[in-house]
């Protein structure tokens, strides 16, 4: 059996921020904001069957009106940083907020993070959908056309989430999606995410240069930090003298995927498991490098590494507008991506 409520939980503006909350006979449970499409609970067991939220909230739902840290959210027009805010499309040159600054960040001031999405509810006999809806209007935040956006979580059973994104555009834009949500197997925050194991099937990441964008250049990981080829514990070179660790204050980078990209955290106390699949080219691994200070869910603030972001995109734009190519969307064509969430015990 499975059920899904709805709950009013908050007002922004004149508009009720709702949560959608999933629940199956098993315990597993999901939950989700209209508000920015975020996911403020996933509730999964441990070895010994106790079930906590594996994903970073904030403990007040006022808080996630802000959202500094971008907790659980959906992320548009585009992920990561565009280099100084500028980009050619169609000829045109398009100067965007510069909200990280010297570049854009994370759609600019007022991103998908930040809007009421529609929702509808969809019950098939093995999974509950939550399907978002959204339009994003010509111009905002700079960005061309008028774009359609539908986000959809299918929340099966069997302890796994499949995300798809799909939009369409009346001009040539920009489009690059993710899901913010920080990871951590612990289990209500209770340990840092250095304590957990990571295996990443990619052979190189994205060089940054010393203000965080992409230069265009790419390193191969093995050797270094960033090789994750094999499972290793997050913490183990996190704090090691490596320029490209420096200037992240840790892991802040996109690791190129291979085909068929597959992405695999571990937690070895709780005997928790993710595993993540995307049809992406990259994904953007951020370690809470930089906390707010806003209290979470389990009474406390965040600390520093306490979640770790895995944000399937495109490669972010970066110097000379390196990889715009991957973030462009042509007139009338569509935007199509997926990334899965399974979780499981080891």
């Amino acid at each position: 059996m499975m059920k899904c409520t709805k709950n009013i939980v908050g007002k922004i503006s004149d508009r009720d921020i709702v949560a959608y909350n999933i629940k199956y006979d098993n315990k597993f449970e999901v939950e989700i904001l209209n508000l920015g499409g975020i996911i403020t609970k996933i509730i999964t067991p441990d070895k010994d069957n106790n079930f906590e939220n594996v994903v970073v909230g904030y403990k007040e739902i006022e808080s996630y009106i802000e959202n500094p840290s971008y907790l659980g959210a959906i992320i548009g027009r585009t992920s990561g940083r565009i280099c100084e805010g500028n980009v050619t499309i169609d000829g045109r040159l398009y100067s965007l907020s510069k909200n990280y600054n010297p570049h854009h960040g994370h759609g600019g001031n007022f991103g998908f993070n930040k809007k009421i999405w529609e929702v509808n509810i969809i019950e098939e006999k093995d999974n509950i959908t939550l399907r978002l809806y959204t339009i994003s209007q010509d111009k905002e935040e700079n960005y061309p056309g008028n774009l359609d956006i539908i986000v959809s979580f299918k929340v099966y059973e069997d302890f796994k989430i499949e995300q798809t994104y799909e939009c369409k555009c009346d001009k040539t834009t920009l489009v690059n999606l993710t899901n913010h949500s920080y990871f951590n197997l612990s289990g209500n925050i209770k340990l840092p995410i250095t304590k957990q194991y990571l295996k990443i099937d990619s052979d190189y990441i994205l060089e940054l240069d010393k203000t965080c964008a992409v230069t265009g250049k790419s390193i191969n990981v093995k050797d270094t930090p960033f090789d994750f080829k094999d499972i290793k514990s997050i913490g183990k070179d996190i704090d090691c003298d490596n320029e490209q660790i420096k200037i992240g204050n840790g892991y802040d980078h996109t690791f190129l995927l291979n085909k068929n990209g597959k992405i695999h955290l571990e937690d070895r106390v709780s005997k928790r498991v993710l595993d993540i699949i995307t049809d992406q080219k990259s994904v953007v691994v951020y370690s809470m490098n930089f906390p707010d200070d806003i209290e979470l869910y389990n009474g406390k603030k965040a600390q520093k590494r306490f979640g770790i972001c895995f944000e399937t995109q495109a490669p972010p734009i970066g110097r000379e507008m390196c990889f715009i190519k991957y973030s462009t969307l042509n007139k009338g064509e569509v935007y199509k991506q997926k990334t899965v969430y399974k979780f499981s015990k080891k």
